[in-house]
């Protein structure tokens, strides 16, 4: 069953997502959406504790879930694991798409490298359900040397596919920043440390 926060979250979180285009991702917006989707104050400190930044968090959450359903209900096996990321990739995307400014107003907050620690928080959570979509089981150092490669790179894609690019244009750019990710990941080194011990702070382990 699911928990009655999430289920008032959602309904929040839905009353919300119209209003981020004019009103970014603002408290102000949030109380708006509470109102018209008639949520108690008691109710919207149960479901949304930290307030508007708990409901931009949710939203991307609920992206991760759906990409993660989605590649769950395909065949995926005939695929390289490469092709599988960047399938999960572009599925994630696709699922943020029917809010593409609601993601553009996010990344003010998380994407940009004066946010750093979100930044690093998100793009990791992106990168470990990616993984763990494309049927990545690893349990090991390499686990985390994996989604550190990607993370490192989902800003970047983000930002490209906020132009909005034709479909082979998105694809053709998911690839070749997941090779340079790859060229990365085999420097090691001096290199790839620095890269390891930024992501390696995210979501569930401390520095």
């Amino acid at each position: 069953m699911t928990p009655p926060s999430q289920t008032i979250r959602t309904v929040w979180l839905e009353a919300l997502l119209p209003r981020v285009p004019d009103l970014g991702w603002s408290e102000s917006a949030a109380r708006a959406a509470a109102r018209e989707a008639g949520i108690s104050e008691e109710d919207q400190a149960l479901a949304a504790p930290g307030g508007v930044a708990d409901l931009r968090e949710a939203f991307f959450d609920s992206a991760e879930q759906a990409m993660m359903a989605d590649m769950a209900a395909r065949e995926v096996s005939p695929l390289k694991m490469h092709e599988r990321v960047a399938l999960g990739v572009r599925i994630w995307l696709d699922t943020l798409a029917p809010h593409r400014e609601a993601v553009a107003r996010a990344t003010s907050h998380a994407f940009l490298p004066w946010q750093t620690g979100d930044a690093a928080q998100r793009a990791w959570s992106v990168a470990d359900a990616v993984w763990q979509a494309a049927g990545d089981t690893a349990e090991d150092y390499n686990r985390y040397t994996k989604r550190g490669l990607l993370a490192s790179v989902i800003p970047s894609i983000v930002f490209y596919w906020q132009g909005e690019p034709d479909s082979d244009a998105l694809d053709d750019f998911i690839m070749r920043r997941l090779k340079n990710a790859m060229t990365l990941g085999k420097t090691g080194g001096q290199v790839l440390g620095p890269v390891l011990r930024l992501f390696e702070t995210g979501p569930g382990r401390s520095a």
